[in-house]
């Protein structure tokens, strides 16, 4: 009997000894490739209680006319009718970029919402208020109030390579959190198929469809390298296209964040550029087409008191080639406010290096906003004096001056009026500033005629006040 228990002790000993002792059975993080094409689930385990899903919640007024739906008098009456409020709800996803609860998603997602709920992935659930917000770039950052989280470390963007190894986590069609893998596919990317988009993009072909929008683009060490943001497709599901904002920027919204800024403040170049194809570095005398040639500088752009000057080429932006004009202003956005960044240009076939001031882009002359009263013409209506902060915020060209309007308002689109638009003259009068428009557009009435200028362009507008 001795021997039986004996044996039995003997083999239960052999059975838990190796759980004990061995420890190439204790799941990590894969740090090679032949390890990683076994198993993404320690790098998942890891990576996934950071990536959280994003419930935004806006209430909209929406306008319902007794016309809706007639062929004719709809398009007569479709500004007339009862206005009551509507719920419009929103999904998405949201990274946690810092233990004591920053987050950050995409500004579709919930820059205009007025209730946001985070969820993590074992179900703690928080109410989120967006800090810092910009629709250009398509990001926010967002603060829970929480510590002790989990959160993905930024990685350098800089260093990531085509080709590289990628996972993309994410809530795609609210069906939970899921994880898709795949490859840098490219970089340095406009985020449209014309490649004429302000954006700069990691462009990957791990799956990312409609609530991925905010989620993570992360590197086989847990590393977050993008925030996944659009798709190219023509089905509306994905196609193996799809674009990520570099991790460097989130950087930079995260410092301005914690620096109590509400609104992203970008360096401004005060110029306007285009890519150098083959046809212009041919006519620029380049040996090969690189860099963007500058077509307009505004009198008071850093570039200009650097000491460059229409027609030279910028082909470096802090030791980075830069091909695109989206791809310097990036590279400038990413160094910071109140930074010198190097640059390299091309003047006449020469190499030359200058140091440009990163600055905000100047309120001068101040833009003396006003709003036209409920008694005037084109009540509601806002405008303000063109300066470099209001043609960044419009995207005005350089050599636009006078006033613009910045919130056409509820009577102005009725005539034909825009944001954006700069208004030249009002019945002929040449306006100068925004304290001419409420008489002018007086003196003007009933019958009003004013002029436009619009994407480069003068529009005459008339209209019966």
């Amino acid at each position: 009997m001795g021997a039986k228990y004996l044996t039995i002790a003997f083999i239960l000993a052999s059975i838990a000894l190796p759980a004990t002792v061995r420890a190439e059975d204790i799941p990590r993080v894969p740090t090679s490739q032949s390890e990683i094409n076994l198993s993404f689930a320690p790098l998942v385990k890891e990576a996934a209680p950071a990536v959280v899903n994003i419930y935004a919640r806006r209430i909209v007024q929406s306008r319902r006319s007794p016309f809706a739906g007639d062929p004719f008098f709809g398009n007569f009456f479709r500004d007339f009718g009862t206005t009551r409020p509507r719920v419009q709800n929103s999904l998405g996803s949201g990274v946690i970029v810092s233990s004591d609860g920053f987050v950050v998603s995409n500004y579709h997602v919930v820059g205009q919402a007025d209730e946001i709920r985070v969820v993590l992935n074992d179900r703690r659930e928080f109410e989120a208020r967006v800090l810092i917000g910009d629709e250009e770039s398509d990001l926010a950052i967002l603060k829970i109030d929480a510590l002790d989280m989990p959160y993905l470390p930024l990685r350098n963007s800089d260093t990531v390579e085509v080709g590289e190894l990628v996972l993309a986590i994410g809530n795609p069609f609210g069906v939970g959190q899921t994880v898709s893998s795949g490859i840098v596919s490219g970089l340095a990317r406009s985020g449209t198929a014309a490649g004429n988009a302000r954006g700069y993009f990691i462009q990957t072909d791990a799956p990312i469809n409609p609530g991925n929008s905010g989620g993570a683009l992360i590197d086989i060490a847990g590393r977050l390298i993008g925030i996944n943001t659009s798709i190219l497709t023509r089905s509306g599901g994905s196609n193996g296209i799809g674009f990520a904002i570099p991790a460097a920027l989130v950087e930079q919204f995260l410092a301005q964040a914690r620096d109590g800024k509400t609104r992203f403040e970008r360096p401004w170049a005060g110029v306007t550029g285009q890519s150098v194809d083959a046809d212009l570095s041919d006519g620029l005398g380049l040996l090969r087409p690189e860099g963007v040639v500058l077509t307009a500088l505004h009198r008071a752009s850093p570039l200009a008191q650097a000491g460059m000057a229409v027609g030279d080429v910028v082909v470096e932006v802090a030791g980075q080639p830069v091909n695109t004009p989206a791809e310097m202003l990036f590279r400038m956005s990413v160094q910071g406010l109140g930074q010198e960044v190097d640059m390299a240009f091309l003047r006449d076939g020469d190499l030359a290096r200058a140091k440009v001031a990163l600055i905000a882009p100047p309120e001068d002359p101040p833009r003396d906003t006003r709003t036209l009263s409920d008694r005037e013409v084109l009540a509601g209506m806002e405008v303000a004096q063109v300066n470099p902060a209001v043609m960044a915020e419009l995207g005005l060209p350089m050599n636009a001056e006078g006033v613009v309007v910045i919130n056409p308002g509820p009577v102005a689109p009725r005539v034909g009026l825009r944001r954006g638009d700069v208004l030249r003259q009002i019945d002929r009068q040449v306006i100068q500033s925004t304290d001419e428009v409420g008489p002018a557009l007086r003196r003007a009435a009933p019958n009003v005629g004013i002029e436009v200028e619009r994407g480069g362009q003068r529009v005459i507008l008339r209209f019966r006040a």
